[in-house]
């Protein structure tokens, strides 16, 4: 049995779990599973290891500190400094970030010509990965967080929001059960000018988009974003085999 999972915490929502087990029994892919390791610490991380699993996912919040355990990294995931996917082969464990394809696959379609310059809201490896993608269709990127980001929620006023007409929510404010939840920007500058996209895909219209969307913006979830991330994996986990 070929066994892939996904690390995390409190991850019994999880969109890899049932896309995988959909995925298997869709393209009738045979003796293969797919299990949540739902762990409170990393130092639970050497159990699933040893396990002789074929690969994993990696979510919240473990994207940044399991590289650490990891025996090497791909150039994106070295640069970007998170892993959401782990390669198993030969006994060597390999982290890779397809965070970052599924984002710009996803949002590039959508981009016009005034759309040069961006807010991301939270700062972790979701934030990381977000930004290395704009990077790569040369858009001015700003890191919006309560400590470590080019700008405090607080200093977000009129004149940012209109500099910048994308706004991308990378933390996992208003994701269900807890959909009364948003980030904590000035929605009234908010514009048919802006482009919001909001890596939550549970509710598939959170607090964040409605509000943005009563503005006029354009909105996207994250939906689609992972589901190319999770093809990009399987890639990945079933390359050298």
């Amino acid at each position: 049995m070929n066994t892939y999972g996904l690390i995390g915490k409190n991850i019994a929502y999880s969109f890899s779990k049932n896309y995988f087990i959909n995925k298997f029994k869709n393209e009738g892919i045979k003796n293969s599973q797919y299990i949540n390791f739902d762990i409170d610490n990393l130092s639970e991380l050497n159990n699933i290891f040893n396990q002789n699993n074929q690969g994993y996912n990696v979510t919240i919040p473990y994207k940044e500190a399991v590289i650490s355990y990891l025996d090497a990294l791909d150039n994106h995931a070295k640069q970007i400094g998170a892993v959401n996917t782990i390669q198993v082969h030969k006994g060597q464990k390999k982290g890779f970030n397809t965070d970052w394809i599924g984002f710009k696959k996803s949002i590039e379609p959508l981009l016009q010509s005034h759309h040069t310059k961006a807010l991301i809201l939270g700062s972790g490896g979701a934030s990381k990965a977000v930004v290395y993608a704009l990077k790569q269709l040369q858009i001015t990127t700003a890191v919006v967080s309560r400590t470590k980001g080019d700008f405090t929620y607080q200093q977000l006023d009129e004149e940012l929001l209109k500099e910048h007409t994308i706004i991308i929510n990378t933390t996992p404010l208003g994701t269900f059960p807890e959909t009364s939840l948003a980030p904590a920007i000035p929605y009234q500058f908010i514009s048919k000018q802006h482009l919001v996209y909001d890596l939550v895909y549970n509710p598939e219209e959170t607090l964040f988009l409605k509000k943005c969307r009563k503005n006029g913006a354009e909105i996207k979830n994250g939906l689609q974003m992972l589901e190319i991330q999770a093809e990009e994996a399987w890639k990945i986990w079933n390359s050298g085999r």
